[in-house]
């Protein structure tokens, strides 16, 4: 979910780009959405940001991939 960090905190989100179930530790993500927000400057919480250091989506941002590409490969 991507909040503006001007907004209340029950205000509504930008984006919502995953979901994550901690009882059937089930994790859904948009990585080419996250990738271009990281990109943006977007500043993911110390949760988030241990989910998708988990989903590999740093050394996907960090290898220079672009979110399109992504997406195709997800979608397999």
């Amino acid at each position: 979910m991507v909040m503006n960090s001007l907004s209340r905190r029950d205000g509504r989100p930008l984006e919502e780009l995953g979901f994550y179930n901690p009882r059937t530790d089930e994790v859904r993500l948009d990585k080419a959405g996250i990738i271009r927000r990281l990109q943006q400057g977007a500043q993911p919480t110390d949760t988030v940001r241990d989910i998708l250091r988990k989903e590999n989506v740093f050394e996907l941002l960090k290898s220079g991939v672009e979110p399109e590409t992504t997406v195709a490969e997800s979608a397999v």
